[in-house]
């Protein structure tokens, strides 16, 4: 098994360390007590459940997200998609959560997590470089999260990120993610039972310095997939409750 990188949060500074898992507990509370999800804004979310806490893309309040409040949440483990403003703010979190940002496979608390590069913009990554895409278990609930992917799903990547039941995926366009058409495309290829759109311009963005579209561009799309709009910024997932066929869950965030 490859070594992988870990950087751990410590303070102001970031610290580099090479593990070969993140941390070992038992996954016995991973696969069945189902999952808390809170959206802070942006590709940003917090995951609560299996003896875990799981943030990804902590992002700084600028451009599209300028008028959201910094997630300065507790965690115990930090996921990034990139170094880019709105995915890999770190320095502003509190805490000693541990962070992990390149792709491989990584194990923390009996979780097991599986990052995927994915072009970060429709040059091959010449002009963002690489998006990583997460995949993981917890609660009992498979999850996949597109953090900022631009360039359509390949063959690999789809094995490696399987069925989600929850997929995160970027919706409102610009240089560096999927548009409405392209983000349609990518719900084909996973084909996951609720699906949670991310990335799309809300009333946190700064209208001279966002270049993203409404989500409305990418429900019109979907027109004919059942759309659940829920009243707050967290949902609970329970794997029991599932939906059958493919649904899209919209979350609401209170400015």
């Amino acid at each position: 098994m490859k070594r992988r990188q870990l950087m751990g949060y410590a303070g102001a500074g970031l610290v580099t360390a090479l593990l070969t898992t993140l941390g070992s507990e038992s996954q016995a509370d991973a696969q069945s007590s189902g999952l808390s999800v809170q959206w802070l804004g942006h590709t940003c979310f917090l995951f609560t459940g299996g003896g875990a806490k799981i943030l990804v893309n902590p992002f700084r309040t600028v451009g599209c997200t300028a008028k959201y409040r910094p997630p300065k949440v507790a965690a115990d483990l930090v996921l990034i998609s990139s170094q880019l403003l709105d995915e890999g703010a770190v320095d502003i979190l509190p805490g000693n959560a541990k962070l992990i940002y390149e792709p491989g496979v990584y194990e923390f608390k009996g979780i097991k997590f599986q990052g995927i590069a994915i072009d970060h913009d429709r040059k091959g990554g010449k002009q963002f470089g690489l998006n990583t895409a997460w995949s993981w278990k917890q609660g009992g609930i498979n999850i996949v999260h597109l953090g900022g992917a631009a360039a359509p799903i390949s063959i690999e990547q789809k094995i490696l990120m399987g069925r989600p039941d929850v997929a995160f995926i970027p919706v409102g366009g610009s240089a560096k993610a999927y548009n409405a058409e392209e983000a349609k495309q990518a719900v084909q290829v996973l084909n996951p039972k609720l699906v949670i759109p991310t990335h799309y311009r809300t009333q946190a963005a700064d209208a001279a310095k966002c270049d993203i579209s409404p989500l409305d561009n990418f429900l019109t799309l979907m027109q004919g997939t059942p759309v659940r709009r829920s009243n707050g910024d967290s949902i609970s997932i329970s794997p029991s409750k599932l939906p059958e066929k493919e649904e899209i869950q919209v979350l609401s965030y209170k400015f």
